[in-house]
């Protein structure tokens, strides 16, 4: 587990580029400069030891010097010692649709990015309860098991798109029984599962049956709608730029909707609430509202409990890069040169 003192020195971190782009623009100038001034076979003669390739690596090392210190200033610390603790809340388990269907855009600036904006914004009104994150579209996939690193959990969230399963379609069906597996049985905690999806439902058969699997489990099943009833065509990017929209087998442009009596026939049945996504705000309120009316069940947790400072390693080593680059000329090292490795000749 690793832990950042001071992240703001982080910040810091913007200096490289800009410093990148300003070497390689007077790298640019320099070689239009010298054409000026004369040709390339007498600017060899002129100036013989002259290396492009040492002035390169003179920078990087002052550049990966620079990185170290700032890294060190942050001073970052892995934890080194566990402890159970005594904790109180309840089992969250977030399953997140990432169906093609989730890149609509009816609510901006797409439902997918809408879902885990509601996640995060859950998230960041826990206080001692697990959570753990499933990805679903045609099949699901464990994301992240019940954990408290709430840090870990927003990282994971992150990361979730729409190409990352190749099982397209989606299977509310298959979450709700993956979500089953979730929680632990030997701990009898209050389990509440949240289905954050835009309803559309392409499983076999019904919902019905996973559903009474995961209530008879103890699993409290909330549904979060993201879409609007109207729709929406689903566009297909690259690189952030639109290249065309989805169309069926026949060519028209397939439009998605929210599907919201599926999500509301699943949350009746799963002793929960539908819950309108639409408004970030509003939604985050009924859930919070609801996770509080929950009797919180105590539990282990693990943690770490002492950190040690690894600042020393990181400003060591980046003294030792900027010492190196005093002392590394933009000259041809002789040793190399007289090795000829690339049989270059010598400019008469």
């Amino acid at each position: 587990m690793i832990q950042i003192d001071e992240k703001t020195y982080f910040y810091l971190l913007f200096i490289i580029p800009v410093m990148v782009v300003i070497f390689v623009l007077l790298l640019i100038w320099k070689k239009r400069a010298q054409k000026k001034f004369a040709d390339l076979h007498l600017l060899k003669r002129l100036t013989p030891t002259k290396s492009t390739f040492k002035s390169i690596l003179k920078f990087c090392v002052f550049i990966l010097g620079l990185t170290l210190l700032i890294v060190g200033l942050a001073n970052p610390k892995i934890g080194t010692k566990l402890e159970t603790v005594k904790r109180e809340g309840v089992d969250i388990v977030f399953a997140v649709d990432v169906s093609k269907s989730m890149l609509a855009e009816d609510i901006a600036p797409s439902r997918l990015a809408k879902a885990k904006r509601i996640v995060s914004e859950i998230i960041a009104q826990l206080g001692s309860d697990r959570i753990g994150i499933i990805a679903y579209a045609g099949q699901a996939y464990p994301q992240l098991p019940i954990t408290t690193d709430y840090g870990a959990a927003k990282m994971f969230l992150q990361g979730l798109n729409t190409n990352m399963l190749s099982s397209q379609g989606t299977a509310i069906n298959q979450a709700l029984d993956l979500a089953s597996t979730y929680y632990d049985d030997d701990e009898q905690t209050n389990r509440v599962l949240f289905i954050i999806s835009d309803g559309e439902d392409h499983s076999e058969g019904s919902t019905e049956g996973a559903v009474e699997k995961a209530v008879d489990q103890g699993i409290k099943i909330f549904t979060i709608g993201v879409g609007t009833e109207k729709g929406a065509p689903i566009p297909i990017k690259r690189n952030g730029v639109l290249q065309s929209l989805k169309k069926d087998l026949q060519g028209e442009v397939v439009i998605t909707k929210l599907n919201k009596s599926v999500l509301e026939d699943i949350a009746d049945e799963g002793n929960g609430q539908f819950i309108d996504g639409t408004n970030t705000n509003d939604a985050v309120t009924i859930i919070k509202e609801e996770l509080n009316k929950m009797d919180k069940t105590e539990f282990e947790a693990k943690q770490f409990s002492e950190y040690k400072d690894q600042f020393q390693w990181f400003i060591g080593a980046g003294l030792f890069f900027l010492f190196i680059d005093i002392f590394l000329l933009d000259r041809k090292t002789k040793w190399l040169q007289k090795l000829n490795l690339f049989n270059e000749k010598e400019v008469e």
